[in-house]
């Protein structure tokens, strides 16, 4: 997920060497200058399809993770980030700008599979009591990596006209890594025993992943989920989609994932320090600010780790929409405040920490819910049959949300000028009723627990909860659902 992290946030920080670039190669090639509206066309097509990739990617997770499982798929796929990479890293010797968009393609398909197969991988192999905190790491990588790439992309280190298409090609470097660490990393239990039907094979990777030869009641737990799936062995994306008991999950899944990219943080992240430097700090400070942005993030993931399995993902949710609701608001203020008083010196001043203030805070709250749970929510809503499928139109959903935001908030930030934030204030309203209204908590449920709750809400509208009291209490309610 470092890879996804990564090189969302690497293109922004050179785009002026990218762009005299390719005005040098075209001057080269026909002896004429390319004109400002190709330059931006060319660099506005060689960020947004990495998201086009992202989304052939994540569309393509979950037949791979049924044909190659989910460790071999995770593998085959760094063959795409290493030539992806390298294809970015030589287009300056190369002379070719074809070469970043190519790239920047390859190597999105590479991280939308990562995004469809590292929550399913995690969610299956962990333990049921980190099932959560081991999700919330997914998000920490990609926070990791998006710092990553702020730093290094700075005029001090890489942010230089030689040495951009190194700080585009290191994204070579966690393929490698990968290539290298993953044939040593077991395959998922479940896959092996509910997909493959090879139960040994799950034994000796539970006992590896557990450190314990005590591996009964997890491989148990995973012939209840066999046995009630009996009937959804190998569900495609249709029969999922009109199945009555899993809609619900699936709306959720997909709500879920538009609340992450919806949600208006892709705007901070791909716009944050012309937005800095729109509320009046230099930009050099703007720069600086947006590094603090990834800080944050990286911080508050790490701080939500713990909580993940402690408080519930529901709440966290809860907490983190209404937090970016209260801080999108100030955001506006902050710009409304700039428009009305911009002649009061003090007031601007004022203003710009208002704005740096509200903008890192509604980072944070993204960070504490909305930025790690859509990701493995999904994962755990669905037993084995249907996960992948699930799995594939969740990741296609956020990956085309990324897109629109992407390529639709410059020309809403030129419609809008100091209300851009608005919508993005109504949809986080929306989303929270939905998350409080409809969303369940999966805490320490197993994925059989989780689907039970949509089966009884099906077919009655009566609450279900399980008591944690006693053992026999669980399995008494369990039966009752079953009958």
């Amino acid at each position: 997920m470092l890879q996804f992290g990564y090189n969302t946030g690497v293109i922004n920080a050179p785009k002026v060497n990218i762009e005299n670039f390719m005005k040098d190669v075209y001057k080269w090639r026909y002896g004429k200058d390319m004109s400002a509206e190709t330059v931006e066309v060319l660099f506005s097509l060689a960020v947004s399809i990495f998201a086009i990739g992202g989304m052939l990617g994540g569309f393509s997770g979950g037949m791979v993770a049924n044909r190659f499982g989910r460790k071999g798929g995770l593998l085959l796929n760094n063959i795409l980030g290493v030539c992806g990479a390298c294809l970015m890293w030589f287009a300056k010797m190369s002379n070719a700008y074809e070469m970043i968009i190519v790239g920047r393609f390859i190597i999105g398909i590479n991280c939308g599979l990562n995004t469809s197969l590292v929550p399913m991988y995690v969610s299956e192999i962990a333990p049921l009591n980190l099932r959560g905190g081991l999700g919330t790491v997914n998000q920490l990588a990609v926070t990791v990596g998006l710092l990553l790439s702020q730093v290094l992309g700075i005029e001090q280190i890489l942010g230089t006209n030689d040495g951009w298409p190194l700080l585009l090609g290191l994204a070579v470097c966690p393929a490698l890594l990968q290539l290298i660490l993953l044939p040593i990393c077991p395959e998922s239990p479940r896959y092996l025993l509910i997909t493959k039907q090879w139960e040994e094979e799950a034994r000796k990777a539970l006992r590896r992943l557990r450190a314990s030869n005590q591996v009964e009641e997890d491989i148990e737990e995973m012939r209840a989920e066999q046995r009630a799936q009996t009937t959804e062995a190998s569900i495609s994306m249709m029969e999922l989609i009109c199945s009555p008991t899993l809609r619900m999950p699936l709306i959720i899944g997909i709500v879920m994932q538009l609340s992450q990219q919806l949600s208006g943080i892709n705007a901070v992240f791909y716009y944050s320090t012309s937005l800095f430097t729109s509320s009046g700090l230099s930009e050099e400070s703007a720069k600086f600010a947006t590094i603090g942005i990834g800080a944050i993030m990286t911080g508050m993931t790490l701080v939500s780790i713990p909580l993940m399995d402690r408080t519930g993902r529901r709440t966290l949710l809860l907490y983190g929409l209404g937090g970016m609701f209260i801080f999108s608001i100030f955001i506006t203020i902050s710009f409304l405040i700039k428009e009305f008083f911009g002649y009061v010196q003090e007031m601007i001043d004022w203003m710009s920490y208002l704005s740096v203030v509200s903008t890192l805070s509604f980072v944070m709250f993204f960070a504490v819910g909305p930025g790690s749970i859509p990701w493995m929510i999904t994962a755990e809503l669905f037993s084995q049959g249907p996960r992948p499928a699930a799995m594939s139109i969740a990741v296609l959903v956020n990956w085309l949300a990324n897109f629109l935001v992407g390529i639709a908030f410059p020309s809403m930030r030129n419609a809008l000028e100091n209300y851009t934030f608005l919508p993005f204030s109504v949809l986080l309203a929306i989303f929270w009723i939905f998350t409080y209204k409809k969303v369940p908590e999966t805490k320490n449920k197993t994925f059989e627990e989780i689907l039970a709750l949509f089966r009884q809400g099906n077919g009655s509208s009566r609450k279900v909860s399980y008591s944690s009291t006693s053992n026999g209490e669980e399995k008494s309610e369990k039966v009752e659902l079953q009958t």
